[in-house]
């Protein structure tokens, strides 16, 4: 894309400044702030909201952290028997965990159901972590901030537009509350990262005019319709193929790359074009998301990234992100960096697990009470992530200040969605789903 044209005005400061303001009268956090901040020898209580893969993971990772005495004491999720198989991992692990780490969730601490969130929330625990389906994410990292928890957020925080303006809004609250917040983008903690970051950022191959980022698979699972289920519970239980929950594998898996970008230019993107279908995954229980996406995108300086995703089998895979400046080049994934002139950089430090990291960086946050905030480039990450997705799904050339400022909700009232409630998008008699189609879907 040769389009040059000076950016807008910056929405995110704008918005942030907005936020700010609104926000200006609201209490300060020294009365709401966990206790957790208050010595290191305190114990911090966790709920885990979201017990999938993820989060089982992620506080598998909280309870191997040896700050200081820490127990997991809350589970939440949709589902009964997913919380149930999360705990009894959770318990044949214990043997590895510090001695300082306990799991103590008795029957009456699980909560079950699409509010089983505020109940984990307003149980008495320090932090929370939130790796439910992202399109919850909003209105769950807005209530844990209401109610003054530090927070391990998995990415991406939200599927649209509105959900990114409502996660940044209780980003600016939960800094007013001095809370600590996490942001599962784990390259930010991973040493071979930090350390290639920084040499390009210093120059290392000059500027950076051309980035190249990748996220080609053969995709995910599926899980199948039970009998009596309603609409809503088979999309939940089912939820990365549709839009309003996962926002596209574009946003879901692939926001890690592109974010990896965005992280070297130190900014988002202004402009994006890009293409996108569906030409294998095309089944009814493949929902409506796409297997492919390609997309062009301008940064202010005319810089561009080009970005990459794909779910096909046997296909050519990779997860990788690449930088092109005028003197030089560098794998970014594989922390090599290639000069025209001079020798080769390869790191070669020690590269400890990035998801252990980010959770061992957040707990000595919160118990020195550190700054430590990530969900402004959480949010913006994620809302270039969608931003891709709008340009596929529409097949249009869109501005960042349109992307951003777009009123398109995917999820309409979700904060009071039961399991009766009709779901956002519905089957048509056939039991297919309607799907994206570039040049008459309107995606922002």
């Amino acid at each position: 894309m040769s389009d040059k044209s000076p950016p807008r005005q910056s929405s995110r400061r704008s918005f942030i400044k907005q936020s700010t303001a609104t926000v200006a009268g609201a209490s300060l956090a020294a009365s709401i702030a966990s206790r957790a901040h208050a010595a290191s020898t305190d114990e911090i209580k966790c709920a885990l909201i979201g017990c999938g893969g993820r989060g089982t993971g992620a506080v598998t990772q909280f309870l191997s952290t040896t700050n200081g005495p820490i127990r997991l004491y809350a589970m939440a999720d949709a589902y009964k028997d997913r919380l149930e198989d999360s705990l009894n991992n959770i318990q044949r692990g214990a043997k590895g965990y510090p001695e300082t780490s306990k799991v103590d969730v008795p029957e009456e601490r699980r909560f079950v159901g699409l509010d089983a969130y505020k109940k984990a929330i307003d149980c008495g625990v320090d932090m929370v972590i939130l790796t439910t389906p992202p399109g919850f994410r909003p209105l769950q990292f807005e209530y844990a901030v209401k109610q003054g928890k530090n927070i391990f957020s998995e990415k991406p925080v939200a599927t649209d537009a509105p959900g990114i303006r409502r996660f940044l809004a209780a980003v600016q609250e939960a800094k007013k509350k001095n809370l600590k917040v996490g942001i599962g983008l784990q390259r930010h903690h991973q040493a071979s990262y930090i350390e290639t970051i920084k040499r390009l950022q210093d120059g290392a191959i000059g500027d950076i005019n051309f980035m190249r980022a990748y996220w080609d698979g053969g995709g995910v699972w599926v899980r199948p319709r039970q009998p009596g289920m309603t609409e809503m519970q088979y999309q939940v239980l089912n939820w990365y193929y549709f839009t309003w929950m996962c926002g596209d594998h574009i946003v879901e898996q692939h926001i890690h790359n592109i974010d990896v970008c965005n992280w070297l230019k130190g900014t988002h993107p202004i402009a994006a074009q890009g293409q996108g279908g569906r030409q294998v995954r095309t089944a009814k229980e493949y929902g409506q998301i796409f297997d492919h996406h390609s997309i062009e995108f301008t940064y202010a300086d005319g810089s561009t990234m080009i970005s990459q995703c794909r779910h096909i089998k046997d296909c050519y895979n990779s997860v990788s992100e690449h930088a092109h400046g005028s003197k030089g080049y560098c794998n970014i994934s594989g922390a090599v960096i290639e000069p025209k002139e001079g020798e080769k950089w390869r790191f070669r430090g020690s590269n400890p697990n990035p998801y252990q990291v980010e959770h061992d960086d957040l707990q000595n946050a919160i118990r020195n009470n550190l700054d430590y905030n990530e969900g402004e480039y959480g949010a913006m990450s994620t809302m270039t992530a969608i931003y891709g997705r709008m340009a596929s799904y529409s097949g249009k050339l869109i501005r960042w200040d349109d992307a951003f400022n777009s009123k398109l909700s995917l999820a309409p009232g979700i904060d009071d969605y039961t399991w009766d409630t009709a779901a956002p998008v519905q089957p048509d008699a056939d039991g297919f789903y309607p799907v994206p189609m570039p040049g008459s879907t309107q995606s922002y």
